[in-house]
């Protein structure tokens, strides 16, 4: 693992601890000379995650849409900035620059980004760790809606298991960076249960 993107807010949330979080995220990230790939904005949780790996000798890079260089406001210190025309573009590209990809606390757009390439994941388009970094129990509401998603039978366990939760980075880190086991397969043969419910 040589880059991780991480999705976090672009606002700072209301407690300390999420930013206090995205900055040992961007030290831990920094510390272990991995390249940071975020979506390039310097306010919120991401200018926090962003400036902390920068203060380690880290290297930053930022995707950031045009049409959001204003309203983000891009970080014009990241060791480079993309600019793109659009936000599947800017996804794509972080998809292209990451080994493994992070959730830090966020609102719609964190979850959107988390979730699609999670998605990419099960359906074959990649094999890079996704992880969530739990902070205060910010994620415990979304984890507890994933885990009854396994026992509705609407997701498998070898699906769910591909999303790593710690709440340390180093922890974090250390999960993503494991050999992953052989990805499951997303379509299966019917079985009873199915045809039951058919």
């Amino acid at each position: 693992m040589r880059s991780v993107a991480v999705f976090c807010g672009s606002r700072l949330g209301a407690r300390p601890i999420f930013r206090q979080a995205a900055e040992a995220f961007g030290h831990a990230v920094a510390r272990r000379g991995l390249t940071l790939v975020y979506g390039g904005g310097n306010v919120g949780l991401m200018g926090a995650l962003a400036d902390a790996a920068l203060a380690g000798g880290g290297e930053v890079v930022g995707v950031i849409p045009r049409f959001l260089m204003d309203r983000e406001v891009g970080h014009a210190g990241v060791s480079r900035l993309v600019l793109v025309d659009s936000m599947h573009e800017r996804k794509a590209r972080m998809a292209e620059l990451a080994d493994a990809f992070v959730a830090l606390p966020g609102g719609l757009g964190t979850l959107e980004e988390l979730f699609e390439v999670w998605t990419w994941s099960l359906l074959g388009l990649h094999a890079k760790p996704c992880g969530l970094l739990e902070v205060g129990d910010y994620f415990a509401p979304l984890v507890e809606f994933l885990d009854s998603s396994v026992r509705e039978a609407f997701v498998s366990p070898q699906h769910r298991a591909i999303l790593s939760r710690a709440g340390d980075p180093e922890e974090l880190l250390d999960l993503l960076a494991a050999p992953p086991p052989p990805p499951p397969a997303k379509w299966h043969e019917p079985g009873a249960a199915d045809l039951e419910r058919s």
